[in-house]
């Protein structure tokens, strides 16, 4: 068995610890991504209502979308505060029950109230953690 020359095991070691930190930021990285993407949801998601006020199953489909994008990041996010924080936006998204015209003018509404609070509460939970 050959041993690494004295000279190697510095350079091993850097080699390593360079590796750990980026890894760290990468990771960091990662997370400020799914926090910006996390807000984006919300925003891209009342947007699409917006223009589809008229139409009670479009609506209901894109509150649908933007819940299932809110749970697949939750599931892929690193961060366990935001992936709380966005699981309970799409259950607030998938809470509407959109019948009709005036259902679709309610959630939109809605929508208009609380989209704000919701992407500061995603973005308060990245910088939680």
């Amino acid at each position: 068995m050959r041993l690494l020359p004295l000279a190697a095991v510095p350079l091993t070691l850097v080699l390593l610890t360079g590796c750990g930190e980026l890894n760290e930021i990468t990771g960091a990285i990662d997370k400020t991504q799914q926090c910006i993407q996390a807000a984006g949801i919300v925003t891209e998601t009342v947007q699409k209502v917006t223009g589809l006020a008229s139409d009670p199953q479009a609506v209901e489909t894109a509150l649908a979308d933007g819940a299932n994008k809110l749970e697949n990041l939750a599931n892929d996010a690193a961060n366990t505060t935001l992936a709380d924080a966005a699981n309970d936006v799409a259950a607030k998204l998938n809470s509407f029950d959109i019948q009709d015209a005036n259902d679709a003018v309610d959630a939109l509404q809605k929508l208009a109230a609380d989209s704000v609070q919701w992407a500061e509460t995603l973005t308060s939970a990245c910088a939680g953690e």
